[in-house]
């Protein structure tokens, strides 16, 4: 949650017009670091809808799929559920005006579905709850509106899509600590609840009716929170099958003019249903597809055959072609697929055989994230996550500085705490240790 104390208004000495303004902040929302993506467009939309606080949720982001920015008090209101019942309303790429219960409230809110994330289980949604009830948008600021969020849910979609190393170092590391917080927590409350209701369960106790009632509550709150930890689980993670099926949509279209067919091994019955962490799912497509356009750019390709199986406790996801046997994994550098598997502590293996064709498997381990004291990755703030992707690319102090807007001393504060949380002495060992730690 990103809590602020005053109403969001625009920049001063902006554009003119609410459309030059926010097409002046289109840029920022690319260029700018991923924690400042809803900020920066809640600030864009000001001038077109006055609003306290925008929230958001989207699968797209594995580590953190819901957001709130805004007006403190409000913005710790608004929960996850409120946004899951608001969302069958919305209909993507038609911005919805309306009133709705959020944080407790009725209130009046602009909601913002969109399609640019097609493998995304629930279209990414965008919520503003307006300064006043009063006001409506109009055709023009509605259809602004939607480009500006198709654009942040597009940037987003191309970052998992491409699994950056850098950017699943970052959720790795994230969700780490996350998860754990979410542990103690539902661990805490329900613990806390299951106590409540043995003594209200005591016959010792006199008073039938209170007794009852309290029951009722406590039991409605177990419910309640069994039921947040289903909808954190819907939204950071992906049932093997559904994942597969995914990829196999987006596979489709890349060969569709292609003499090459495709042929496919869904993960078997037994283990259709296991869950997968969502950035292993999204790395695991996204190796699959840079090794079915690596193989159908061979000469002699007419078939390319795609399986996952799920063994143990990894993923192993294989593509096998019919061509003359020649690909090389230096020829699969250009993709970067060893780099992104190892990013997640992945491996990459190719077996070609001249005359029969090659074979090439991914392999992934299906645990979420490695506990933050195994893990020294898990230690790092998501800021310092992400200096070290730019440390992994080679970038020197003034390029990371220009790319994350922060000044130069900022930076070299990152790196030095990087080596010493990661407890290595040099940038080019910290870069070594993103590709060799899971």
């Amino acid at each position: 949650m990103e809590p602020r104390t005053s109403r969001i208004a625009p920049r001063a000495g902006s554009a003119t017009t609410p459309a030059a303004f926010a097409l002046a902040r289109a840029a920022e929302l690319v260029r700018g670091p991923m924690d400042q993506i809803l900020p920066t467009l809640s600030e864009a939309l000001a001038p077109l809808v006055a609003h306290t606080v925008a929230a958001e949720l989207s699968g797209q982001c594995a580590h953190s799929p819901f957001k709130v920015h805004g007006e403190d008090g409000t913005a710790r209101r608004v929960t996850v559920a409120d946004l899951q019942d608001l969302g069958p309303r919305v209909t993507p790429g038609r911005p919805w005006q309306g009133t709705a219960v959020i944080g407790g409230e009725e209130r009046a809110v602009v909601a913002v579905a969109s399609e640019a994330a097609p493998m995304a289980a629930l279209p990414p949604l965008l919520v503003l709850l307006r300064t006043s009830p009063s006001g409506v948008l109009t055709g023009a600021e509605a259809e602004i509106v939607q480009h500006l969020w198709d654009l942040v849910t597009g940037h987003r979609h191309r970052l998992t899509v491409e699994a950056v190393p850098g950017a699943l170092v970052q959720s790795r590391s994230t969700a780490a600590e996350r998860a754990r917080v979410i542990a103690e927590l539902g661990e805490a409350h329900e613990a806390a609840l299951t106590a409540l209701l043995g003594v209200l369960r005591s016959k010792a106790l006199e008073d039938r009716a209170a007794r009852s009632r309290a029951v009722d509550l406590a039991v409605s709150a177990l419910v309640a929170l069994r039921a947040e930890a289903d909808r954190n689980q819907e939204l950071t993670e992906e049932p093997a099958a559904e994942a597969f099926a995914r990829l196999a949509d987006s596979l489709r279209p890349l060969l569709r003019h292609s003499e090459v067919s495709l042929e496919f091994a869904p993960p078997e019955a037994e283990t259709a249903e296991t869950s997968i962490a969502a950035d292993v799912a999204h790395l695991a497509r996204a190796a699959v597809r840079a090794l079915v356009l690596a193989m159908a750019g061979q000469e002699g390709v007419r078939r390319i055959h795609v399986r996952w199986r799920l063994e143990g406790c990894q993923l192993a996801a294989s593509v096998r072609d019919d061509g003359p046997g020649e690909l090389s994994r230096s020829a699969l550098d250009t993709h970067r697929v060893a780099q992104r598997l190892a990013a997640l502590g992945g491996t990459l293996a190719v077996d070609a055989l001249p005359g029969w064709g090659t074979t090439v498997t991914a392999t992934l381990p299906l645990g979420t994230a490695p506990s933050p004291r195994a893990d020294p990755l898990a230690g790092l703030h998501p800021r310092e996550a992400e200096v070290l992707g730019h440390l992994a690319q080679g970038h020197r102090n003034r390029t990371i500085a220009e790319e994350l807007h922060i000044s130069e001393s900022t930076v070299k504060f990152h790196v030095a705490n990087i080596l010493a949380k990661l407890g290595v002495s040099s940038r080019g060992e910290a870069a070594a240790m993103l590709h060799s730690v899971a």
